[in-house]
């Protein structure tokens, strides 16, 4: 798909009801997993946007943390998280636009949000990541180190996130996945990005 097609509600909703959701893993990704197998404070406030089928919250869930937000744009897939959840009062979803979304967390878990942004709208997403993350509040996740040639999603490269990233967050990791799923293998940054 080109770059000029709208990456609305609308695009999004289409993909879940038509179930065109190759990006999703099926399962948490293992960079994640091991980054959450590290954090011993389960009451921090987490916030997932561009959420998806939320693989990430059922193990957060699994480990026993207790302050989960999810956020997405598209109808269809929030209302079955509403029902995939519907039994576990520590996840909060919401069906909105990140970008209007109000809220303070300690965490945010990225996993294929930013690369599914029309690159033009990078820029925005940091200053919204830093306005809603706390004082010493954490960007974790997954960056493309890599380009496509249409999007979503969307590549970038190791350079790219430094000059945007710079100067609102401190750089705590960005390197190479060393356990990727094997179809991503070597194209993938984990990233734990500290709130200046």
């Amino acid at each position: 798909m080109s770059n000029e097609k709208r990456l609305d509600q609308e695009y999004w909703d289409t993909q879940y009801k038509t179930n065109t959701t190759g990006w999703d893993l099926g399962k948490v990704s293992p960079p994640i997993k091991e980054y959450i197998d590290t954090k011993k404070n389960k009451n921090i406030s987490i916030l997932i946007p561009g959420c998806g089928n939320s693989h990430e919250a059922e193990y957060l869930l699994s480990k026993g943390f207790t302050n989960i937000t999810l956020i997405d744009i598209a109808p269809t897939l929030v209302l079955n998280l509403q029902g995939k959840f519907k039994n576990y009062p520590n996840i909060k979803i919401i069906l909105g636009d990140f970008f209007e979304h109000k809220g303070q967390y300690d965490l945010v878990i990225e996993q294929t949000f930013f690369c599914a942004l029309p690159p033009t709208m990078r820029e925005k997403y940091v200053v919204e990541i830093h306005k809603i993350l706390k004082d010493k509040g954490l960007l974790v996740g997954l960056l493309f180190n890599r380009t496509f040639e249409s999007g979503p999603p969307f590549g970038g490269s190791q350079a790219e996130y430094e000059s945007l990233f710079k100067n609102y967050f401190d750089f705590k990791i960005m390197e190479t996945c060393h356990n990727s799923i094997a179809p991503r293998a070597n194209t993938e940054l984990f990233i734990e990005f500290l709130k200046k």
